[in-house]
């Protein structure tokens, strides 16, 4: 049986740099990087921490193909994706839990 998965953009405070990653587990996996779990990480590195995007998938497979397509984008396309989802930027982690 496939588990569900998630896509999410965090950012940074000054919402200068944007990190994709997909998750089974999407409020541990924000938890973690903002408690830099992984201290070597990208996102651990340049601060990133701040959840702005996050989709559901049924099945993690479906997650994967939406995070590499997301990746294969340009930074605008997920700027505007943001604004669209989330236009304060605001942290949605509190929203989760």
């Amino acid at each position: 049986m496939q588990k569900g998965g998630a896509v999410y953009l965090i950012t940074n405070k000054e919402n200068r740099v944007l990190y994709i990653g997909v998750t089974s587990t999407l409020i541990v996996r924000i938890w973690e990087h903002k408690n830099k779990i992984h201290s070597n990480s990208f996102s651990a590195k340049y601060n990133c921490n701040k959840l702005v995007y996050y989709q559901f998938f049924f099945n993690i497979d479906e997650a994967i193909i939406e995070e590499k397509r997301l990746k294969a984008g340009n930074r605008q396309n997920k700027i505007d994706l943001i604004n669209e989802f989330n236009p304060e930027w605001k942290d949605l982690f509190d929203d989760l839990v």
